[in-house]
């Protein structure tokens, strides 16, 4: 069985990502990358790469992560903040906490194409 059914598939994805988005938006050091932008677009690019990511049947058709990335300036503390918002997000809506270590071990590569400042 993969990730993605242990989580609870599908729907738990999307609840995790709807949960994810509160609390960056309410997060004075993370809000600033993604107040002004289409969220509906960002939630679903994030549930297609999450659902992908963690063996689902989504496909991410969105840009690659260097790129999508290049220009926000993100740092390394940015990053750290936002793989523990997915990973409490995911935990409020009932992912076995073991999820959270393959969970973060899917992430954890994407920090170099994600961070671009220091």
């Amino acid at each position: 069985m993969s990730i993605y059914q242990d989580i609870g598939g599908a729907k738990a994805v999307k609840a995790a990502v709807d949960e994810f988005y509160v609390r960056v938006l309410a997060d004075p050091d993370l809000v600033s990358f993604f107040e002004g932008r289409d969220l509906a677009s960002l939630k679903a690019n994030q549930r297609e790469f999450i659902g992908s990511a963690l063996g689902g049947p989504e496909i991410y058709q969105g840009g690659a992560m260097a790129s999508v990335h290049a220009t926000l300036g993100v740092t390394g503390v940015n990053f750290d903040g936002v793989v523990g918002h997915l990973l409490a997000a995911f935990a409020s809506v009932g992912a076995p906490t073991e999820a959270a270590g393959e969970i973060a071990a899917v992430l954890g590569p994407l920090r170099s194409d994600i961070v671009t400042a220091s």
